[in-house]
């Protein structure tokens, strides 16, 4: 189940990640470098949200962007404006907290 927390910005729950959507999505963390290296989503692409801007050419057009932060705060302002550039975005809502907690796996590189 997608659900928007506006609008503007679609979200899915921890819950309704499966298997099918991370094989078929270009998973994006935007947290700084030390919460990456904290642990991520397997096969995730790290990009800062701040440097997203200068290099969403590395965002693929036509694949769903599944955006992760700590949260869910700095990665629906990527999703935003994934979608402002033409992306198909999603929230991850509650972010790799949320993730955490439902004892998903976190991959540490």
């Amino acid at each position: 189940m997608i659900r928007g927390m506006t609008p503007e910005i679609p979200a899915v729950v921890v819950a309704d990640v499966d298997d099918a959507l991370l094989a078929e999505a270009f998973v994006l963390d935007v947290r700084e470098p030390d919460e990456w290296a904290r642990g991520h989503i397997e096969n995730a692409v790290h990009i800062p949200l701040g440097q997203l801007q200068e290099r969403v050419g590395e965002v693929p057009l036509g694949q769903k962007v599944l955006c992760v932060c700590a949260v869910g705060g700095r990665s629906s302002m990527a999703t935003q404006f994934l979608a402002s550039q033409g992306r198909d975005a999603i929230n991850l809502d509650g972010g790799m907290t949320a993730w955490e907690g439902a004892g998903r796996p976190v991959s540490v590189d």
